[in-house]
């Protein structure tokens, strides 16, 4: 065949050659070349150990479909996939040397010191945790070139999970404790200050009880009125028979006018338009008194509330509860050899009829 017709086979053919070429030699690296990767499975749900709170028990809670639990699975899900979380797994199981001294060129990570961002995306390709709707559950899948370092990837996965878990439920109930704690200093102070002001104020009116005194002389007062009224109703009655200066009716005059002044007087000890008597007590005594009853009650509140939260610090832990352990696999699952060869070839193939076709329409446009 002369050079022309090679040109004319390879205009009309060339993308159907170069999408051979690349089923060849991706049918050829899937089959051959890629590296083994082996996957550890672990299948975990996050259960509170504090059953204080009174809530229903239902499979969705049990399994982790309640929404606290899915909060909490994906907070456990973030730290996983951290990069606070790469830095432990490199420092303890030296993740970086494995990922990069083992595996096929394509699959490796290429630089020994690449910067934790690069690593991170790798470590991303290789680790995966994400949650099962339907069941609720925690699923951790490490991939490494070692049944061992993917065995040792996710069982470090579940128990740094775990202890993260627990310091973080342990921070907040310790930081609610330490608020309870200043809010109950603070209300003790208040409830000190308030004493000492109740106090302050009988030995200033020199009255343990105002209430008590003025209830006191209410009485006198009363029972004055009521010497007043008999003595009024005798001299009525002296003054149908007897003469103004009569001595019996100057003596029941004598004995009213003296009456009304200690009526008077005893009426002034309670009520006075210039302020000082004993009802501005009583009503300043009561206020102080609130205050000091008002503080305590919310004093011995704040305490129980204490005591309720140093209860649930001791008591609440959010274990991790692992359903399957990470299994030690014995069988490469990783890469998927003929669904990726066959998936690449059909991708090539996909590319090259779509730019064959377009192609085709450029040259009817031209023609």
């Amino acid at each position: 065949m002369n050079t022309p017709s090679l040109l004319l086979t390879w205009r009309h053919h060339g993308l159907w050659w170069i999408a051979a070429l690349c089923v060849l030699f991706g049918g050829s690296y899937w089959t051959l070349f890629a590296a083994d990767r082996y996957e550890s499975e672990a299948r975990v749900v996050l259960a509170r150990s504090d059953l204080s709170g009174g809530q229903a028990m239902d499979f969705t809670t049990l399994f982790g479909g309640g929404g606290n639990n899915r909060a909490d699975q994906l907070l456990l899900r973030d730290y996983l996939r951290s990069i606070d979380m790469l830095r432990l797994l490199d420092r303890t199981l030296g993740l970086r040397a494995h990922y990069s001294g083992h595996g096929d060129p394509l699959s490796r990570l290429w630089d020994a010191q690449a910067p934790i961002e690069r690593l991170h995306r790798h470590f991303l390709s290789r680790v995966s945790v994400e949650i099962d709707e339907f069941a609720g559950v925690l699923v951790i899948r490490a991939q490494a070139y070692t049944p061992q370092m993917a065995h040792a990837i996710a069982s470090a996965l579940l128990a740094e999970g775990e202890r993260h878990m627990n310091a973080l439920g342990h921070q907040l109930a310790q930081d609610q404790v330490k608020f309870l704690e200043r809010q109950v200093q603070e209300l003790g102070e208040r409830v000190n200050t308030t004493r000492a002001a109740l106090l302050s104020f009988q030995n200033q009116e020199g009255l343990a009880s105002p209430q008590a005194a003025a209830e006191s002389v209410a009485a006198i007062v009363a029972r004055l009125e009521g010497q007043l009224a008999d003595l009024q109703t005798r001299r009525s009655g002296m003054t149908a028979f007897l003469q103004p200066d009569a001595s019996q009716l100057v003596e029941v005059n004598a004995q009213i006018a003296a009456v009304e002044l200690q009526l008077q007087r005893e009426r002034a000890r309670l009520t006075s338009p210039q302020g000082g008597t004993l009802n501005a007590a009583v009503a300043e005594y009561q206020r102080l008194q609130s205050d000091a009853d008002f503080a305590r009650q919310v004093l011995n509140t704040a305490l129980v509330s204490l005591e309720r939260g140093r209860v649930d610090a001791t008591r609440t832990l959010k274990q991790v509860q692992v359903l399957q352990s990470a299994s030690l696999p014995e069988y490469p699952e990783q890469p998927h050899r003929l669904f990726n060869a066959i998936a690449t070839a059909l991708g090539a193939l996909l590319i090259a009829g779509v730019l064959q076709l377009l192609l085709a329409i450029v040259r009817d446009h031209q023609d």
